[in-house]
């Protein structure tokens, strides 16, 4: 059976998220690499995390990349929406790492940033099935099936989520809430444990459910 490999949040922590890549064992032709989304913000690299993670594609053959809420609030900031709210949750120092001006117009803003990246962002998908799991960066709304979810609660969403003993069908695997070790219950695997905030960058290894941590 072929293995899936998870990573949660990593803001910018490029360090740790090239040793945990190089730690984990999985075979890149044979095995899913699924990143559960925050890339960017409040760490010093976010640029080139988002560098090295699109690299990754030239090595493994299954790769998802999932849209978390700073992506969200990013990709936002650049069309000029809410952009105190993405200011109030570091974004400053991504808007630092693609040169971008407080004083730049949307316009000005989205010069500034790859084509490449743009595109990445872009591309961004809201959640991801396999067979036996569902990857979402925040989780769902319960009672509520996961094409019907809205975007803002998919990358947004926390305590209603955790703290629901809801079936959903399908083992849920989560970033976005920092834990300080990854929470593993019937029917929820959450593995944002703060590596910005000087916890560690985690995967997960499915079906078997081992952890690695950097």
């Amino acid at each position: 059976m072929n293995k899936i490999f998870a990573i949660g949040d990593i803001h910018g922590c490029l360090d740790k998220l090239e040793e945990l890549i190089g730690k984990i064992p999985a075979e890149p032709q044979k095995d899913q690499l699924v990143f559960l989304g925050d890339y960017i913000d409040r760490g010093k690299y976010s640029r080139d995390a988002v560098d090295f993670v699109i690299s990754l594609k030239n090595i493994f053959r299954n790769i998802v990349y999932l849209m978390g809420n700073h992506e969200r609030m990013f990709l936002n900031y650049l069309d000029g929406i809410e952009e105190e709210l993405y200011l109030a949750n570091g974004g400053r120092y991504t808007l630092q790492d693609y040169g971008i001006a407080g004083t730049d117009s949307p316009v000005e803003r989205k010069k500034k940033i790859p084509g490449e990246h743009i595109r990445f962002y872009n591309s961004l998908l809201p959640y991801y099935e396999s067979e036996k799991y569902l990857f979402v960066h925040a989780g769902l709304i319960p009672g509520l099936e996961p094409a019907k979810q809205k975007i803002d609660d998919l990358v947004w969403v926390r305590r209603e989520f955790i703290d629901s003993p809801e079936d959903f069908g399908k083992i849920v695997v989560f970033g976005h809430t920092p834990v300080k070790r990854p929470l593993i219950t019937n029917n929820k695997i959450g593995i944002d444990t703060g590596a910005v905030y000087g916890g560690q960058l985690t995967c997960v290894e499915l079906p078997a459910v081992n952890i690695y941590q950097v």
